[in-house]
């Protein structure tokens, strides 16, 4: 997806048999009919071709998941010492005579 839009589209198809035999398959999207979905896709937003397709109803349901309001993140005070994010593992290094730092 190039540009991450979303959307559905429902098809109909419908299924034929040429005059010599052969079964042939046509996409009708309301009511019009359109090329394949499966085999040239087409982003109705970027018309780029790089799109996936989905199970109906995925796309609804990320759109009914997206919050209404945005909340602004939540502003942390600055503290008087600052934070140490060492893990133990620092303490533990050897040191060149052979002992360990915490010995």
């Amino acid at each position: 997806m190039n540009c991450g839009h979303g959307w559905e589209q429902a098809y109909e198809i419908e299924h034929h048999v040429d005059t010599s035999g052969r079964p042939y398959v046509t996409y009708l999207a309301d009511g019009s009919q359109v090329p394949s979905p499966l085999t040239h896709p087409t982003c109705q937003n970027c018309d780029g071709h790089r799109v996936h397709i989905m199970r109906p109803g995925r796309v609804a349901g990320v759109a009914a998941a997206r919050p209404v309001a945005h909340r602004p993140a939540r502003v942390r005070q600055a503290t008087a010492r600052p934070a140490r994010n060492w893990s133990a593992l620092h303490f533990l290094h050897r040191r060149s005579d052979g002992e360990t730092a915490a010995e």
